[in-house]
């Protein structure tokens, strides 16, 4: 099969969909709204469509891995940001060295757990 993808745009759920609307605006996505119940975050060349759809197996074990140029300039933004303080329910965890790169990671007020990293 032969074929040409532009991009992959994976759907997540949110418990309350204006915090996590909110939150994904000061994390630094544009958000396009579709509709009342679902939106359109974009950075650059990736997004997301976040539904206002709260299911707790789907919300719970959803993870997003979005890889960055440089690690350590995104960690000193996404400081800055102060995210946690804004939303009670979001954490920031510190970089981490692996055998196949480096991560930090970014749980959103539904507890979507985001990976951000670069690769060796």
């Amino acid at each position: 099969m032969e074929h040409h993808p532009i991009s992959i745009r994976p759907f997540i759920g949110a418990i309350d969909f204006k915090i996590s609307r909110d939150f994904y605006r000061d994390f630094g996505f544009q958000e396009l709204i579709i509709n009342p119940k679902l939106s359109y975050f974009k950075r650059d060349h990736i997004g997301f469509y976040l539904q206002d759809a709260s299911i707790k197996d789907w919300i719970d074990n959803t993870m997003i891995f979005m890889e960055v140029k440089d690690l350590d300039v995104f960690w000193t933004e996404l400081k800055a940001l102060n995210l946690p303080e804004k939303y009670q329910s979001v954490r920031i965890i510190p970089i981490q060295n692996k055998e196949w790169g480096r991560e930090c990671f970014v749980y959103d007020p539904s507890g979507i757990l985001w990976h951000i990293g670069s690769f060796y």
